[in-house]
């Protein structure tokens, strides 16, 4: 696509900002529990002063820098200072272990590194000794015998130089490599260039319902190409942006903000859900009864008032007595809540733009810097079970086999360093084969259904596509999460982490033993409960595709514990290896 000749490159969204809609609060961040905001023109004033002392310590133009922090505001302006002196920003997950900090370190030989606190630094701490290349590390939290970012910000920062090495950088030049985290093997390097960024910030701008003046909340992780890519964006239309202070004050920091605008993954969407049918739950009497009218209604919305007049007039009612109170726990100001990194269930999309709450999922990947498609309210872009209509520019065709083929200014300029992995993904013709299967509904609706390898044959010959599966099956309270399995074997069959929370409130009620999880998973009565909820969901599948048998398990699947990638992704693999007894146990034919 064409890009604005005022935004070409990264650096120059900021300089697009001070010029049209300059903010007070373009940027800002909580400490000790209070809002320090930052004005477009002291982002600029600070990333110069940075950039001035990048360049005293010998960054030159290539030289690569990581950032591994939390969203904070010191993230962009560190993100600013380093890729207009032509540096390279290698952002990474805080959550990562140690042995792939030192394959990234080395793999991009990173000089310097930013980090926000103790945890982070000790385990970069941890693997610098074996990284010849890394330098220097800087923290943005004050840590003893650490030298705090501010300390290299030079007083006087040097302008001149700093434009002269931005007049060399062109929009095709590489920007920054982010590291994919993979379901197996090693990271792999994915280079984007300042305009595979820029053109996916400035074609998604007719997607995004808000202009300058609005607020946006911003809490999942800056170092993955979705958050980053919109905090550009945000940029460009003059979004102040709002970092939450962590996970846990999402909910409080939301509703002070009172956002136009923030970004989520069906998990988070997930969550927030439960705890609002958890509430519904606790109601009595007539209030009970509205409050589970209204989210039936709700299940069956359809958008530009598809269902008729009448389920709108009762649709009405539902938004004045109940979905109020929702949007108002959002800060009652809501117009988009971007829904991307896997997928959503179709039922909470409706239930949630219903409420007017407008969810608007979008598909894409590191690979295509990152949007592909995604829904918008406007010109009956909406669809519910799909990704919403490609993107201005990005071309979308399904090959013969299902598989889903991007190409665009978007597509990466290639994998770091693996030329032989690039020549897998990018065919001659331009066509990156991003490993989804998917369909278009309609001729112009991108619906995904599965990724290419994850997709698997029972020993009968059938196929099975288990993500399609496991979001039918977390649609009940009861389940956490599940992990269809049964490749090669007779049947499908799943390992479910049931919901802890709400299966305590329900044991509780039924005066069932509900002490630990363990204890809870052996009650026979909650294994009849779960056997039914399986037995329900089941009936959305044919034959073949049902869960014969399932497990439940004591502890759930996190990061932290290797059978979660950063992105909250089911390392298949590594939960298979972990549960071999437990799934042996279930296949004893075998």
């Amino acid at each position: 696509m064409e890009l604005n000749a005022e935004t070409t490159r990264l650096f120059d969204f900021y300089a697009f900002q001070q010029k049209h809609f300059p903010a007070e609060d373009s940027l800002a961040g909580k400490v000790n529990g209070k809002w320090v905001k930052y004005s477009t023109a002291k982002v600029l004033e600070l990333a110069n002063k940075l950039s001035t002392g990048l360049l005293k310590l010998g960054i030159e133009p290539g030289d690569k820098i990581a950032l591994i922090s939390n969203n904070r505001p010191e993230w962009i302006i560190t993100d600013l200072a380093i890729l207009q002196i032509g540096a390279i920003n290698v952002p990474m997950y805080p959550t990562i272990s140690e042995k792939d900090y030192e394959f990234i370190f080395n793999d991009s030989e990173v000089k310097i590194v930013f980090v926000s606190d103790t945890e982070i630094l000790e385990k970069v701490r941890n693997a610098q000794n074996r990284c010849p290349d890394l330098k220097s590390v800087f923290s943005f939290d004050k840590i003893e015998n650490t030298t705090h970012w501010s300390s290299i910000c030079s007083e006087n920062p040097d302008t001149e130089k700093i434009e002269k090495l931005k007049s060399h950088i062109k929009a095709s030049d590489l920007a920054t490599l982010i590291y994919t985290s993979g379901t197996t093997g090693n990271p792999k390097g994915v280079m984007l260039s300042h305009s595979n960024i820029a053109s996916n910030a400035i074609a998604s701008k007719e997607r995004l319902p808000v202009n300058e003046d609005a607020r946006g909340v911003s809490f999942l992780p800056l170092c993955h190409v979705y958050e980053r890519m919109l905090s550009y964006l945000y940029v460009y239309t003059g979004v102040s942006l709002y970092f939450a202070e962590s996970l846990e004050t999402i909910g409080a920091d939301i509703k002070d903000v009172k956002p136009e605008v923030f970004t989520a993954v069906p998990r988070v969407l997930e969550k927030v859900f439960d705890k609002i049918i958890a509430k519904g739950s606790e109601l009595t009497g007539i209030k009970k009864k509205l409050f589970f009218w209204s989210v039936g209604l709700a299940e069956k919305y359809e958008p530009y008032a598809a269902n008729g007049p009448i389920y709108e007039i009762k649709l009405k009612i539902a938004n004045k007595l109940i979905f109020s109170k929702w949007r108002e726990a959002l800060g009652g100001q809501v117009k988009a809540v971007a829904s991307g990194s896997a997928s959503l269930n179709p039922r909470l999309a409706r239930i949630f733009n219903a409420a007017g709450i407008p969810v608007l999922e979008g598909y894409g990947l590191t690979e295509t810097s990152p949007v592909v498609s995604v829904n918008q309210i406007e010109n009956n872009g909406m669809k519910f079970g799909t990704t919403g209509r490609p993107i201005k520019d990005v071309q979308v065709k399904i090959a013969e086999d299902g598989e889903i083929l991007v190409k665009g200014p978007n597509v990466m300029m290639g994998y770091y360093k693996r030329p032989d992995l690039t020549k897998e993904v990018m065919d001659t013709d331009g066509w990156f084969h991003t490993g989804d299967i998917g369909e278009m509904v309609d001729g112009q609706f991108l619906k995904i259904t599965d990724r290419k390898k994850e997709i698997f044959k029972t020993s009968g010959g059938k196929y099975i596509a288990p993500q399609m599966m496991e979001n039918k099956f977390k649609e009940s309270r009861f389940i956490e999460q599940l992990i269809v399995i049964g490749e090669n074997r007779k049947h499908p069959s799943a390992l479910i982490v049931p919901d802890y929370a709400f299966l305590k409130d329900w044991c509780s009620k039924k005066g069932y033993s509900c002490g630990t999880n363990k204890e809870m998973i052996e009650n026979e009565k909650v294994i009849e409960r779960l056997q039914k909820e399986v037995d329900e969901k089941n009936k959305s599948f044919g034959n073949w595709e049902q869960i014969k048998r399932f497990e439940l398990l004591e502890k759930p699947f996190t990061v932290e514990g290797g059978e979660l990638t950063p992105t909250l992704k089911l390392k298949r693999k590594q939960i298979m290896e972990e549960y071999t007894d437990l799934v042996d146990s279930i296949y004893p034919e075998n």
